[in-house]
């Protein structure tokens, strides 16, 4: 076997090229020596040194190290080589280097039965790619059963002769042979250290994403008339989590209110910004403001929290009475609503600009959620890709969200497959979707509404307790569900006929969870619950109706009224 030529360096000198024969090989050891003044001859005509010429070596020469022999370079490396030949790769040679982290190799045998470790670091087929191709490969950081690692590189060796140039032939080699030279690296130390650092990274991705999780709603409410379910999923593969975060919200007499948000940039930051949003939205919502309120308010709180940090929300509010979505947007994407048909329609409504920009008026708008449709809150996660216009996103989202069937799980998770969302995806993906039922049969009997509008005067409330009487003794209320509920509704009532001003109306309404009892009218300061004297005539109404009912709120409604309303929990 030949091996390439190496040459050194001296002080003061120039190095000499080494020269290649024509089959890559490199020839035999021989080695020449040069003065600095006088140029070197070639190999084949330089003559030994002479008493009176330098010595090897000494100052002012080249020393050109020319022709040396393979076996003892390679045996000197401080790391594991291997010289096989012919197809089935026989152990030619074999380093100290090697047998001091393998053990004792004898030559002549193959590969396959004198080196198991070549098996352990999947060295034996590259092997045979390298002597077909003829081309060097390398294989990283394998691990041996003993538990360290190496980095492997084969590369291929020319056919080998009984040299003329008085280079032998390895042990075991015949002329004419190809073989593989196996270098090996010891990455033991660096293979830990990676190891320890993608053990920290899964660690604080692990932490990150349970902060993330835990700032988001353990279980969603599930209203009487709406069947909700939400995905989040983090993106990517590393500890940076987003500010993405949605959450169901019930306001009482059977409203709910639905939230999708998106705090942009990546983090802990991002999100513990999104945790304090969440938390100031819910504390808004039980203010049960109209959406573009609760926007406005949210608005410069997230200019307080945080002036850098842009995010964007919707606010949606359902009240089975009306059979409408109410919203309003800061900088979000559109809300799909897909029929029973499959028809999808999107909410076109203008949009504001994202939270804490300060400055904007916000208003609502409405998008109809007829019984059999579903409705889809998504964030930018889901439809926003590198290659594509965000629009173009929304439309295949529309195209999926037409052809899902089935429970809101399943068809959030038939929409995050057909969006293409895996786990490796780069950005993080929140998705709420809600059903309003079409109810049939005996489901839809649990299920009434009922109401009478009053025009005031003495016959008024008497005419309340008589329809509220009616309306719940049809109901098939036991008695005592029935009596509190005609007393609530005629405090209700009189209370709105003392205070407020016309039209007054009483509304009914039964789900199979609960009994509402709702009176509006034109006037809108909001009662409160205080403590009568025992000399006041009035006062007690509120304290009547709260002591009786399972909870009660009021609110103002668009027209510039309330509605007051109170809520029973009806027996299992």
């Amino acid at each position: 076997m030949n091996f390439t030529r190496w040459s050194a360096r001296l002080p003061g000198t120039q190095r000499r090229a080494a020269a290649r024969d024509d089959r890559g090989s490199v020839p035999a050891a021989r080695a020449e020596y040069a003065t600095a003044e006088s140029p070197a001859a070639p190999a084949e005509a330089a003559a030994p040194p002479t008493p009176d010429e330098p010595a090897a070596g000494a100052p002012g020469t080249v020393l050109v190290l020319d022709d040396l022999p393979a076996r003892e370079i390679l045996g000197r490396l401080p790391a594991p080589v291997a010289l096989f030949h012919g197809p089935d790769h026989r152990v030619a040679y074999v380093n100290a280097a090697y047998e001091t982290a393998f053990g004792p190799r004898s030559c002549g045998a193959p590969a396959a039965e004198a080196m198991p470790e070549l098996a352990e670091l999947s060295v034996l087929p590259l092997m045979d790619q390298v002597l077909r191709s003829g081309t060097p490969r390398t294989v990283k950081s394998r691990r041996t059963l003993g538990g360290s690692s190496y980095t492997v590189t084969c590369t291929p060796v020319a056919p080998w002769e009984t040299g003329t140039d008085g280079g032998p032939v390895p042990d075991g080699g015949a002329p004419g042979e190809g073989g593989v030279l196996v270098h090996a690296a010891d990455v033991t130390d660096h293979a830990e250290a990676a190891e320890r650092l993608r053990t920290s990274e899964r660690r604080h991705r692990e932490m990150a994403v349970t902060l993330q999780r835990s700032l988001l709603p353990q279980e969603l409410e599930q209203p009487d008339d709406l069947r909700i379910a939400a995905t989040y999923q983090p993106g990517g593969t590393d500890a940076a989590v987003g500010g993405d975060w949605y959450d169901v919200i019930t306001l009482g007499a059977g409203r709910t209110a639905l939230v999708i948000g998106d705090v942009m940039g990546r983090g802990v930051r991002a999100a513990a910004v999104m945790g304090q949003l969440r938390t100031a939205v819910r504390a808004y919502a039980r203010l049960d403001l109209p959406p573009h309120e609760v926007l406005q308010l949210l608005d410069g709180l997230a200019a307080e929290i945080d002036a850098t940090q842009i995010a964007t929300c919707v606010y949606a509010v359902h009240d089975p009475n009306e059979g409408h979505l109410v919203f309003a947007s800061a900088g979000h994407l559109p809300i799909l609503v897909c029929d029973e048909d499959g028809t999808v329609r999107v909410a076109e409504d203008p949009t504001g600009p994202p939270l804490g920009t300060g400055g904007w008026i916000h208003t609502s708008g409405t998008i109809a959620l007829p019984p059999g449709s579903t409705a889809v809150l998504y964030t930018d996660g889901l439809v926003e890709r590198r290659s594509e216009d965000i629009d173009e996103g929304v439309a295949a989202l529309g195209r999926a969200l037409s052809g899902a069937k089935g429970s809101p799980q399943v068809v959030c998770d038939r929409l995050i497959r057909s969006l293409g969302v895996t786990a490796e995806h780069d950005d993080d993906v929140a998705v709420l979707v809600v059903q309003h039922p079409a109810r049939k049969g005996a489901d839809a009997e649990l299920f009434h509404n009922a109401s009478l509008d009053l025009l005031g005067g003495v016959e008024a409330a008497p005419r309340a307790r008589a329809f509220a009487t009616g309306v719940l003794t049809s109901w098939r209320f036991p008695d005592e569900l029935r009596d509190r509920g005609v007393l609530a509704a005629s405090e209700l009532v009189a209370n709105s006929l003392q205070h407020g001003t016309p039209p007054t109306r009483l509304g009914l309404r039964r789900t199979d969870r609960r009994l509402i009892i709702e009176v509006t009218d034109g006037d809108d300061h909001l009662p409160r619950r205080r403590r009568a004297e025992p000399g006041d005539e009035s006062g007690r109404g509120i304290a009547i109706v709260a002591a009786v009912a399972t909870s009660w709120g009021s609110r103002r409604t668009p027209g510039g009224g309330k509605a007051v309303w109170c809520e029973f929990a009806l027996p299992r």
